[in-house]
């Protein structure tokens, strides 16, 4: 049940909201690079608490192994959370998606405007831990979103029979369980490569 091709086959049987989850990732990316005055606020206010959060780990004993602890921990919770958000009609996986995107297109574009080397930040700051840690994102919130349609769609469709709807939504926990753990091992990974690597590169 927990084996990492049933963790594909899961993500495949959902395609249709992983293909939605790219989509709004992609556009949050552009509407973040376009921001507007009002969202240009939000996104500042995301990125200097996270500045300032990594302001103070980097003054600790340890930094690194400070970095791995919160960016885990910061990841895995919401990244398991905001599955199980989507139950509330996908709205919320939805928003974190959009907002992800805006937050790193906006950090992309405010680093060409002022002149850094747009490859060291995508090819060293961005790449070596987002190549996992996105599409563990983007597929935690598929998951969510897919919650979230089952949920409306069981408000209106009453002509299932009780034993075929317990069947459907046992099945469909146990993929949630599922994309949980692998969600978390996958950002595991992530933080390892992000406090270490990408924390080498960037130092």
């Amino acid at each position: 049940m927990l084996s990492f091709f049933t963790f594909v086959k899961d993500i495949k049987s959902i395609r249709k909201a992983v293909l939605l989850s790219c989509l709004l990732f992609v556009i949050g990316a552009v509407v973040g690079w376009v921001a507007t005055s009002s969202l240009e606020k939000l996104l500042v206010q995301q990125l200097e608490g996270l500045s300032e959060i990594s302001g103070n780990l980097r003054d600790t004993a340890n930094p690194q192994w400070n970095f791995f602890v919160f960016i885990f921990l910061n990841n895995a919770i919401k990244g398991v959370v905001i599955i199980f958000l989507g139950a509330l009609f996908g709205i919320l996986p939805a928003i974190f998606l959009f907002i992800n995107g805006a937050v790193i297109g906006y950090l992309i574009h405010l680093s060409a405007l002022q002149g850094q080397d747009l490859f060291d930040l995508i090819v060293k700051g961005l790449l070596p831990h987002g190549i996992i840690e996105i599409p563990a994102i983007i597929i935690a919130c598929a998951f969510g979103m897919h919650f979230g349609g089952k949920v409306i769609s069981s408000l209106f469709r009453s002509t299932d029979r009780k034993e075929e709807r317990s069947a459907d939504w046992s099945a469909f926990m146990r993929q949630t369980l599922t994309a949980s753990i692998w969600t978390v091992i996958l950002l595991f990974v992530a933080a390892i490569i992000e406090s270490t690597i990408t924390f080498s590169l960037l130092s």
